[in-house]
């Protein structure tokens, strides 16, 4: 039932219909689309009948009146019975709601329950209700998830090991370990289908149908093993078939399947949450150099053709052969994200991006950046997190900040 449940609680010294009055003129100010008594824009009404309380992606409380807090103590052991997620008390600006909000956010802290107060103006409060959802959503979603990883992490990736155990604890999501051996069978066997993509240059477009196979072998793999994403030891296609993972990659995560370079776990783990948050793919990338402004270039050869105006294909960069992606996106406002392989810790930092480059010497897309906190200078001289990192496009740092702290609280 993917809907946000609003509930109410309110003294019974107040009159019942003034308070309900009030109480849904106020959730109409929200710009959530409630109308008295019914489900609308995805939510759900349901005024002090607590029995659907934990069946929804979130739960918003209204604390109508003040002299609630008694009402609210008897309460707890029913809403903690049916969900242990943090607990949202929305606090209305008449009869009280506020310091009774804040005596029973109080009461829940010195519990070591989560919560938070809903305040401020009505349409921040819409902005925020509706964030809350899709963190919620985002988080319910992975649960079940499954990921491959294709060979083994490539042999430089020494600080980027994974534990299984909490990633499937923590995030419900499965990790499947599938041999190398397994793609190469699959594209020594694939078809000469006809691939759809052409290219003046010589050398790409010999390129382009072994490029071509590899992408409809590791499509068969993903079907195969029931995956939503994997990570691929991609370097190893160089030496074993002469071509490179990177047209397939480009193409499967603009498909929806989240695809990674170099068996990197952890950042197969960040791709896979910022998609489950915002629905779109990401670019996973490394840093090519950074400057004290604020400004830094990330850098690969592979970048999801759903998230670029045009592209272009070349070689990949380290080896000259096999076909690599040279992507051109919108300049603006962009999150990079990073979550370590034991999901001990992360890293959010909000960015803009002014322009996509094409210099000599380097992976082939080519993001220039630059930090709107500041935030990433300490972070990559001090305590950084590997050198992938992923670019989510969009104003989403606020949320995938929320969402982590969700995740790793439970």
């Amino acid at each position: 039932m993917n809907k946000i449940g609003i509930f109410t609680i309110a003294s019974p010294l107040h009159d019942k219909n003034s308070v309900k009055v009030m109480t849904e003129d106020f959730l109409n100010e929200l710009s959530l689309g409630f109308e008295s008594q019914q489900t609308c824009n995805g939510f759900d009404f349901l005024g002090n009948d607590f029995s659907e309380y934990g069946k929804r992606e979130c739960e918003v409380i209204v604390v109508c009146t003040g002299g609630t807090e008694g009402e609210f103590l008897k309460l707890l052991p029913q809403l903690r019975s049916a969900s242990k997620a943090p607990i949202y008390l929305l606090a209305t600006p008449k009869n009280n709601s506020l310091p009774a909000s804040m005596e029973i956010l109080a009461y829940l802290r010195g519990q070591g329950i989560e919560g938070e107060i809903l305040h401020g103006e009505p349409k921040e409060l819409g902005k925020r209700i509706q964030m809350l959802s899709k963190v919620e959503n985002a988080r319910r979603s992975l649960r079940g998830t499954r990921l491959g990883v294709i060979g083994k992490p490539s042999d430089w990736l020494i600080a980027s090991a994974a534990d299984y155990g909490r990633i499937k604890s923590i995030l419900g999501i499965d990790m499947i370990d599938i041999p190398m051996q397994e793609l190469l069978d699959e594209i020594a066997s694939a078809t000469d289908e006809e691939c759809p993509y052409e290219d003046e240059g010589e050398k790409v477009r010999a390129a382009l149908p072994g490029a071509w196979k590899i992408y409809l072998a590791l499509k068969k793999i993903v079907e195969r093993h029931d995956l939503q994403g994997f990570t691929l030891r991609c370097f190893d296609l160089l030496s074993a078939v002469r071509n490179t993972g990177c047209l397939a990659l480009a193409r499967l995560n603009a498909e929806g399947i989240t695809a990674g370079c170099e068996g990197d776990i952890p950042t197969l783990l960040s791709m896979t949450i910022a998609r489950a948050l915002t629905g779109e793919a990401n670019f996973q990338a490394n840093p090519a150099y950074t400057r004290e402004d604020g400004h830094v270039l990330f850098a690969h050869c592979t970048i999801p053709l759903s998230i670029v105006n045009s592209y272009e294909f070349d070689t990949h960069f380290e080896s000259g052969i096999g076909v690599g992606i040279r992507g051109y996106a919108t300049p603006g406002s962009v999150a990079v994200f990073k979550v370590a392989g034991d999901l001990s810790r992360y890293f959010i930092d909000s960015m803009k991006l002014e322009e996509c480059q094409a210099n000599e010497g380097l992976c082939r897309t080519q993001m220039l950046l630059c930090s709107q906190t500041g935030a990433w200078q300490e972070y990559f001289k001090k305590n950084p997190i590997g050198n992938h990192h992923v670019i989510v496009p969009g104003n989403h740092a606020e949320a995938l900040r929320l969402l982590m702290n969700r995740v790793l609280s439970l």
